[in-house]
């Protein structure tokens, strides 16, 4: 299999034989080091948040979001991108949204490690765009029916999302998500798990990992939650619903 490893040094050495030539002085000696070969096309990156850290306040502060952004995440992508490094290029050349769908697809010595770094570097690129300051409070149009029809109210629908994140015991997060069969549910995740790798379309995603509220909740993670609902982003939720995977 061609890694991503071997990608690299294959093409350094192709542009290091094709500008050799040029490289040399009339003594034979070289007149400048080779340039650089080309970056492997799929490397994960980190998103940008979108907004400035401190457009949360009051209810998620700017340190937690700069640690949870700029650490957290940051330190998921480079992990993934340390992981797939000899892995078959074709990897990292998929969407993270692809490579969390098909985790068979990826060597077995690294695979629970590229679930959790994959995961994590997937939930947290949802999860920003989640989030908007002064968010649209409550979904409009179909998905306000759907959500009514499922589970009674939106009310109803608020009081059984917060209990299913309460539930979340240690590290995880709570989803909206539709099914394979495109009924509405709530569903956890330990860890970094995604509704992508058992077969759900997320929608709605909150993270419970103590690094998402501590600095400002501690141990109240009921507070964050009644926090959370002032920052949802029902506009993007709405555009996920409206489109099925």
């Amino acid at each position: 299999m061609f890694t991503r490893r071997q990608a690299l040094k294959t093409a350094a050495l192709a542009g290091m034989a094709a500008l050799l030539p040029s490289f040399l002085s009339k003594q034979g000696a070289l007149a400048q080091s080779p340039s650089p070969g080309p970056t492997i096309p799929g490397a994960y990156a980190l998103p940008p948040l979108g907004f400035p850290t401190s457009a949360l306040e009051p209810f998620i502060d700017a340190r937690t979001m700069e640690i949870h952004h700029d650490k957290h995440h940051a330190a998921y992508v480079n992990k993934l991108n340390e992981l797939l490094a000899d892995a078959p290029v074709s990897l990292s050349r998929r969407s993270i949204e692809d490579l969390i769908s098909k985790l068979d697809a990826v060597p077995e010595n690294i695979r629970q490690d590229v679930r959790n770094q994959a995961g994590g570097h997937a939930n947290h690129s949802f999860f920003w765009k989640l989030l908007k300051p002064n968010g649209s409070k409550a979904p409009k149009g179909d998905l306000e029916k759907e959500i009514i029809s499922t589970f009674g109210s939106l009310d109803q629908f608020r009081e059984k999302f917060n209990a299913a994140a309460m539930k979340v015991f240690g590290s995880g997060w709570a989803w909206l998500v539709r099914t394979p069969e495109g009924k509405l549910e709530i569903q956890t995740t330990p860890n970094q798990d995604n509704p992508l790798m058992f077969g759900n379309q997320p929608l709605l995603g909150v993270d419970v990992w103590e690094h998402a509220y501590y600095l400002r909740y501690q141990n109240r993670r009921v507070e964050y939650l009644a926090a959370f609902h002032n920052l949802i982003n029902w506009d993007f939720v709405e555009e996920q619903f409206a489109t099925k995977k």
